[in-house]
Order: structure tokens, then C-alpha cells, then sequence
């Protein structure tokens, strides 16, 4: 065959393939975002059938098993509920008990660790926070030993950056520093909305709440009591103290600080606490590295596998698939893991790939793994973790959440500039995305990571498109199989991935926080 058209036949067959690749991932998602699999949630016979999937996957490319004996990691899970029938709220106060009634008055939630009756006084700790970088303190001076704590479940109005708010005021962490001032249980206000107003939600009985079985990484450990307040009911607990909430509402709208002081009385909680055990499961391969010395460090490639399962129906849809929530991240771990072993490619570093179980619980099973890693901890040196990166359009841009934070960032700006990609920071850093997902739990041991979306331009037609996914499909059964896809984008985003991971594996130097990055101070101490 001419030179010529050989060439010709080898730059068609070149453009060939982000189409085969492209269809090749979405066979993933079509399998995986099927309704035979009934949303995946973890723990069920659909998580199971998605689990089987990924591990035949990953055998068939050639991983090495990298879980417990094999490509699984066993993750023990509870599912938590209070017997609707024996569940009780009321206010004691100069002896005689007035009842808060349910739904109308506050819910008492599972994540508590009541099973029987317990007395407590309360106390309101304006927003619960102790901050030290924004030398903001509400527990200052407060005696919460054996007590109740009352807060606005919002941000202060403290000097402090996105990442340091997104982490004082999520759950573990705020709880963590009540349960250091000795407070027993929770209960929080209703929230405000916007102009002052507070919310005039209803509490109730909650549905489920699921844990891991391990009570030693449970958020909420030793919280006995978690209760939600109405307006109602917020305002039976503030009789009698010359505060009231619509006070407190406008403080927190006028952005101020809050007054801190004892409610009159004692709660008096009863509930009956049942316990179901729930058995699921990481699933993890290994490439194995080809330096002699490298290949003993790892390189974590992260997606989640469960979804929402069966829940309430949406226009006759009771079916939460979750395509891009998170199929589309899972297809993309098996993707690349393929795209590796076929390019040939000798990375130094192995790259650990895993599937993780319960993310939508709150990042669970990641959390198990990086308590208990399957390979030893100090030899992880990054999470590259996809979690709905919503290829909804053409790849111009990937949107690099973490971009700042590590030398990660000019790694990906590397591998994206090999595919023809730009890279840009955060387009919502008040959304917090690099803390919301299973990147985090590697974070907060200390291991740099990088999260994805694929990303626009201010004002532009993409712009639009993922916005209007976020508010009319995340979350929702029409996160399914029927949503326009650009499957060619996903598979050259597989590629910038690819090429990322390769540069980590083969980089002499681990990656390292920046000094000036918030999560710097989570790092973990250097391997001997």
C-alpha cells in the first residue's frame, strides 16, 4: 500500500476511536443504569448484580484482585430505624411533661444512639461551632457535659474561606466538637429562608438511616439523641427564655452572632432503636507497577457504585437509576483500566482501581477503605475519584475541583493539554463539590486528590445545560438511560484520566499539598 494511503487509512482508523471507545463506555452505563439493576442501592440484589459486573470487568482485563481474597472488600454496614410506635418527645418543666408531638413539633432521627429514655437539659449554642482559623468560638464558656445542643444548622458569619466553612459545618465535624464539649445529642432549628424568614418544614419520623457497622468511624458516635425542630416546636423549647425565633432568624440574616443560652426544663426522649446488618462491598483490581521500587506505591482511581435504588415515584418512576450518578464514573474506572492494559503502558506506580459501595449513605464505603486499605496506607499517593462528571456536551474544558490544592493540579493541566483540553478551577466554589464526595475521605487522612466535571464558560449554552441538569435531573428516576449523552466526549475525557494517572504513576516525586492549601494540615506523615 502508497504511503499515502496508508496514512489516510491510519488517521481513519485513529478517528474510529473515541466512537468505539465511546460506545464501549456506555454499554457500561447501559448495563449498569438498567432498571433490571433497580438503582444499586447498597446492599441489594441490584448493588450485587453491579458488583458481579465490575469484578467480571476487572478480571477480564487482567487486574490483579485487590480486596479481601479476592476483588472484594467486605464493608458491614446498619440500617437504623425507630419504632414508629415507641417513639416519644416531651418538654419536663417544673415537673409536669408536655408532650412535643411528631411532625408537627420535631422528628428524633436513628442517628442517634437512643434505645430507651433519657432525660437531658438543653442548651441553644447559636451556631454550634468552634473555628479556630476564624477565631470564632459559640462553645466558648459553655458546660454541655450530659446536655443537649441547640443550634442554627447554617454557617456563621465568621472570616473564613469556602473550604474552611464546607468543613467546620459538615455533620462529623460539627458534632465532633459538641461531643468534645460534652453534649449528648443534638437537635437543630428550622432553616431560613431567604429575606429572614425560617423554613416551616415538618418534622416526623425519618426514613432509614444507614451507618457502618464499625461504630469507631460513625460520624454520630456517641450522639444519643438527633432531633429536627419545626418552627412549632422551636418555639416551645424558646418559651420563657425572652428569645424567640424570629429574633434568631434575622440575626443569621443580618449575618451577626447569636445569643448562647439554657432552654427552662429537660428533654425526655424515648425510642426503640432496631438494627438490621447489611452486607456490601468495594470492589478493587490492581495494575500492578513495573518499577521494582514504585510498584510497591499506589495510585487510586475512585468511583462510586450505588445509586438511591426504588424510592418515591417521579411521572409513574419509582426507579432512581443513577447513569451519570454514578454509572458513568464506574464505566470510566473500567474504561481506562482497559485502555491501559491495551495501550501497553508500563506505569511505575500501580493504580488501585476501585468501585466503592454507599457514597450516597455518606461516603461510607470509601471511608472504610481508607481506614482499612487493602495495600498499606502510606503507600497510597493519590485519589483520582469521577463522581457524575456529566459529559452532557462536547469536551472543551474539564473543571478540576482541587485544581489549587496539590501539585495534582499542573499534572492534570499536562495531561489535558495532550488531548487538546483546557482546565479550569471550580465554576460554583460556594457548592463545595471537592468535599462532597469520596475524594474526601482520603483527604482528611492526608492523601492529595483531584474530582472532575466537565466545564463551561460563564454565559454559554453548556453553562445552561449543566445547571439545568442539576435542577431537573440529579437525584431524579430521569437520571436514566433515555438522557442525551455525548458518549465521544466521555470516552476523550477517559484519556485526559488516563494520561493523569500515567504521569502520577510514573512521577519520581509523590504528590504534596500546597502550602498555602487548607488541606494541607490533614497530611499524613511521609512514608520512612
Amino acid at each position: 500500500m502508497p504511503l499515502r494511503s496508508f496514512l489516510i487509512a491510519l488517521l481513519a482508523l485513529l478517528l474510529q476511536f473515541p466512537s468505539t471507545d465511546g460506545k464501549r463506555w456506555w454499554s457500561h452505563v447501559e448495563f449498569l443504569a438498567s432498571d433490571a439493576l433497580e438503582g444499586r442501592e447498597a446492599g441489594s440484589p441490584g448493588f450485587e448484580k453491579a458488583a458481579a459486573y465490575v469484578e467480571s470487568q476487572f478480571r477480564d482485563i487482567g487486574l490483579k484482585p485487590g480486596g479481601i481474597g479476592g476483588y472484594r472488600q467486605p464493608v458491614r454496614l446498619e440500617s437504623r430505624t425507630l419504632a414508629p410506635d415507641q417513639t416519644t418527645l416531651a418538654l419536663v418543666r417544673d415537673g409536669r411533661e408536655e408532650p412535643l408531638t411528631l411532625r408537627e413539633d420535631a422528628s428524633l432521627t436513628a442517628r442517634g444512639e437512643l434505645n430507651g429514655t433519657v432525660d437531658a437539659p438543653l442548651v441553644f449554642v447559636g451556631y454550634g461551632l468552634s473555628i479556630p482559623d476564624a477565631r470564632w468560638d459559640d462553645l466558648d464558656g459553655l458546660d454541655l457535659h450530659g446536655k443537649i445542643a441547640v443550634y442554627a444548622n447554617v454557617a456563621p458569619p465568621a472570616d473564613m474561606s469556602d473550604n474552611v466553612k464546607s468543613h467546620v459545618t459538615s455533620t462529623g465535624e460539627r458534632w465532633a466538637v459538641l461531643r468534645r464539649a460534652g453534649a449528648i445529642g443534638i437537635a437543630t432549628l428550622p432553616a431560613v429562608r431567604p429575606g429572614g424568614a425560617g423554613g416551616a418544614g415538618r418534622g416526623g419520623q425519618a426514613p432509614p438511616v444507614i451507618v457502618l457497622a464499625e461504630n469507631d468511624l460513625q460520624d454520630q458516635a456517641g450522639q444519643v439523641v438527633s432531633m429536627t425542630l419545626t418552627r412549632t416546636g422551636a418555639a416551645k423549647l424558646f418559651a420563657g427564655t425572652g428569645h424567640t425565633l424570629d429574633e434568631i432568624d434575622q440575626l443569621i440574616a443580618d449575618r451577626k452572632a447569636l445569643p448562647r443560652f439554657p432552654l427552662p426544663g429537660l428533654l425526655r426522649a424515648h425510642a426503640t432503636l432496631q438494627r438490621t446488618p447489611i452486607e456490601s462491598a468495594n470492589v478493587i483490581g490492581i495494575f500492578e507497577g513495573s518499577d521494582p521500587k514504585l510498584k510497591e506505591e499506589y495510585v487510586v482511581m475512585s468511583a462510586h457504585l450505588d445509586h438511591l435504588g426504588v424510592g418515591r415515584p417521579v411521572n409513574g418512576d419509582s426507579i432512581y437509576n443513577g447513569a451519570m450518578d454514578d454509572a458513568s464514573g464506574v464505566a470510566s474506572v473500567i474504561e481506562i483500566a482497559r485502555l491501559l492494559r491495551q495501550s501497553g503502558a508500563k506505569p511505575k506506580r500501580s493504580v488501585l482501581f476501585m468501585t466503592q459501595t454507599a457514597e450516597e449513605k455518606g461516603e461510607l464505603g470509601s471511608k472504610y477503605f481508607a481506614a482499612h486499605p487493602t495495600v498499606p496506607f502510606l503507600a497510597i499517593v493519590a485519589d483520582i475519584n469521577l463522581d457524575m462528571f456529566l459529559p452532557l456536551y462536547p469536551l472543551k474544558v474539564i473543571e478540576v475541583q482541587g485544581l489549587a490544592e496539590s501539585t495534582l493540579g499542573e499534572t492534570v493541566r499536562a495531561a489535558a493539554r495532550d488531548q487538546g483540553v483546557d482546565v479550569q478551577t471550580d465554576r460554583e466554589p460556594e457548592q463545595n463539590r471537592f468535599i462532597r464526595s469520596d475524594q474526601y475521605s482520603f483527604i482528611k487522612r492526608g492523601i492529595p486528590a483531584l474530582a472532575f466535571k466537565f466545564g463551561y464558560e460563564f454565559g454559554s449554552p453548556e453553562e445552561q445545560t449543566r445547571r439545568a441538569w442539576v435542577r431537573d435531573v440529579y437525584h431524579k428516576p430521569n437520571d436514566d438511560l433515555q438522557q442525551p449523552v455525548d458518549a465521544d466526549a466521555a470516552a476523550t475525557f477517559d484519556r485526559v484520566i488516563m494520561g493523569l494517572l500515567q504521569r502520577v504513576s510514573d512521577d519520581p516525586s509523590r504528590p504534596h499539598w500546597n502550602a498555602d492549601s487548607f488541606f494541607r494540615r490533614f497530611a499524613a506523615a511521609p512514608p520512612r
